[in-house]
């Protein structure tokens, strides 16, 4: 006697139909906790400035303005300092997943003499530093400091993300690796062709995260960089600082209003550009790494 299988029934789902309901929910009040202040800074940044200190300005512009992003644009070096910004994040990305690949995947080895201690040490380093000081010592007695270089090759490898790419690397199949070698690939022809390809997912995190950190950095700049290699963070900074010191000396007039929307101006221009990479890269972080890789 053959006995029919019949699907499973009485999970979550059908015990509890409002579960989708309570999950938009709870998704949507995130997104307003998320989406609020942002909507409020931009409304800040272009309402006039009667709006603002009447406080009549909530998540709409009232009294439609562009003198703040005038104020800003017409900064001295403001576009100089965007072209720095963008030159040293893509540098510095393309230069720190090159190296953390070449670093990540030798590691991944187990069989590699002097893998663990080599392990050890990165784990090590990236609890402790030297410290402000003998890094300043160290890119100086380089000869680095003045130079692009010194934003880009101190921060090339971060060990959390070699971390991360190196386990990554050994949970992809061993078959993978020994499919390439019987068709004739060496160990870098296997890294490039076979298991890169597969790794758009985690270098694209890992991009991301080290995008967002060079496009965000402003303090070592200000030690190692001269006035027209500064990046944008760090001029945004400078033009926050002045217009605080403007809006103090004016009270609570029109000047404090002003450098209200300017300092909304400025969040806005400093963000917006690395928001707009979420998009393009948002596939990589809901698509399966391996899926369809190996096949039994």
């Amino acid at each position: 006697m053959i006995r029919t299988l019949k699907p499973r029934t009485g999970g979550i789902r059908d015990k509890s139909p409002l579960l989708d309901i309570l999950i938009y929910v709870v998704m949507f009040l995130m997104l307003l906790v998320c989406v609020t202040p942002f909507l409020y800074i931009i409304a800040m940044s272009l309402s006039s400035s009667e709006a603002i200190l009447n406080g009549r300005v909530s998540l709409w512009p009232v009294g439609f303005s562009v003198e703040a992003y005038t104020q800003i644009f017409n900064y001295p070096n403001f576009f100089r300092a965007y072209r720095n910004t963008i030159f040293y994040t893509v540098a510095g990305t393309a230069i720190s997943l090159t190296l953390m690949v070449m670093f990540a995947y030798p590691l991944s080895k187990s069989r590699l003499k002097g893998q663990k201690f080599v392990m050890k040490l990165v784990v090590f380093s990236m609890f402790f530093s030297g410290g402000l000081i003998p890094n300043y010592l160290l890119i100086s007695n380089l000869k680095l400091t003045g130079t692009p270089l010194a934003m880009i090759l101190p921060f090339a490898i971060n060990q959390f993300n070699l971390i991360i790419l190196i386990n990554f690397f050994r949970s992809l199949p061993e078959e993978l690796e020994e499919a390439a070698r019987i068709d004739g690939l060496n160990y870098g022809g296997t890294l490039v062709r076979i298991l890169l390809p597969l790794s758009a997912a985690a270098l694209a995190t890992i991009g991301l995260y080290t995008a967002v950190f060079f496009w965000n950095d402003w303090f070592y700049g200000l030690i190692y960089l001269n006035n027209e290699q500064y990046p944008v963070m760090l001029l945004l900074r400078n033009i926050v600082n002045g217009t605080t010191m403007v809006g103090e000396a004016g009270g609570v007039g029109e000047r404090a209003s002003v450098a209200i929307a300017v300092k909304s101006a400025v969040i806005i221009s400093s963000t917006l550009p690395i928001i707009l990479l979420y998009p393009f890269l948002q596939q990589y972080f809901v698509k399966g790494i391996m899926v369809g890789a190996v096949k039994g």
